[in-house]
């Protein structure tokens, strides 16, 4: 499972979009202060977020 998610900052003022296969870990990585981009903006709560499945992508051959 893939997930697209909004965080938002305590401060609401700040927003970060990012995808993850672990959403609640990648959450407490943010809090945690181990994302670079995101760490003077913490503490962060999950704003929104949208699942999706994962399939593998077909294969393309080409018949001669």
């Amino acid at each position: 499972m893939k997930y697209v998610c909004i965080l938002e900052s305590l401060d609401s003022e700040h927003f970060h979009i990012g995808i993850t296969d672990e959403l609640r870990a990648r959450l407490a990585k943010h809090n945690a202060g181990e994302v670079a981009r995101t760490t003077k903006y913490r503490p962060w709560r999950l704003k929104t977020y949208v699942a999706f499945s994962v399939k593998s992508r077909p294969s393309h051959s080409k018949n001669s």
